[in-house]
């Protein structure tokens, strides 16, 4: 048996009691370390408090571990029950559809235990969720590469008065460019923060000139969402610009046509604590 399982946004203690009734069961864990991270991180002491609780050692599986060794995992799999933790859901921001296919395909039974998932979570704002459009991802811009495939899914969002949720880049474990024809040397672990995908969104924004959005148009950064430190700020990407959201991770909304409703618990989150600044613009 292959066991995907939430661990929730937070900390160890947002697993499902299912979950965790689960891991416990299994004779062999992983973590998944490289799409996302819990507030206390993966270090050694972040890896004790969840070893502490579930009662037995936990494996990092890293980007190149699950993208190139997967058959290890799926091998465990056919002999023992193998849990796979996932931060959030696993079928929300992130999908791991790779392993459950391949699992399935070699005829090893899987199970799903979900839990919450960024994608849900960004409604503590008052933005109702079913007035979201298309998803996007944010890209770390390079000197040689500055993807902007983005810019028309928010721009068609905006003409239909809906909201976009900006998923922003992690990096972790990237082989340096130098070291790829070589032995591999890792750049440090690198989250976006909301300065960066604002600059970056405006400067797509400068490029195309269609006016999908510009530094007044509405937005709502979050930042460590499910923590007990969450940071929840409305104001125009000007103002954003100018919020210190602290440490990863970071998402950001860019604010569609609101309703009333929307506008009564959003106004609490607003840099000028009212909504007079934050209608679509």
């Amino acid at each position: 048996m292959l066991y995907v399982i939430d661990l929730g946004l937070g900390d160890e203690k947002d697993k499902t009691v299912k979950g965790l009734e689960a891991v416990k069961q299994c004779d062999k864990v992983y973590i998944e370390a490289y799409t996302s991270l819990l507030s206390f991180g993966l270090s050694s002491n972040g890896l004790s408090t969840l070893e502490e609780l579930y009662g037995k050692p936990i494996n990092i599986a890293d980007r190149e571990m699950v993208e190139e060794k997967v058959d290890y995992i799926l091998s465990e799999s056919r002999e023992s029950s193998v849990a796979f933790l996932v931060v959030g859901d696993p079928f929300g921001a992130t999908t791991h559809n790779d392993l459950v296919v391949q699992a399935k395909k070699e005829g090893i039974e899987v199970k799903i235990i979900h839990n919450a998932s960024i994608m849900n979570a960004v409604g503590v704002c008052g933005l109702q969720l079913y007035r979201y459009g298309q998803t996007i991802s944010i890209p770390f811009f390079t000197e040689n590469w500055r993807p902007d495939s983005f810019y028309e899914k928010i721009k068609k969002n905006r003409e239909l008065g809906l909201h976009t949720f900006c998923l922003l880049d992690i990096r972790v474990k990237e082989p340096s460019l130098e070291s790829l024809s070589r032995r591999k040397i890792y750049e440090p672990p690198k989250y976006m923060t909301i300065t960066t995908a604002i600059e970056q969104l405006l400067e797509v924004e400068e490029l195309y000139g269609e006016s999908a959005y510009n530094e007044d148009s509405a937005c709502v950064g979050f930042a460590r969402l499910g923590s007990e430190d969450q940071m929840v700020v409305a104001g125009s990407m000007r103002e954003l610009l100018k919020i210190d959201f602290g440490a990863p991770l970071h998402c950001l909304v860019i604010v569609g046509k609101t309703h009333i409703l929307e506008e009564e618990l959003l106004k609490f989150y607003s840099v000028k604590g009212g909504m007079s600044e934050l209608g679509e613009k």
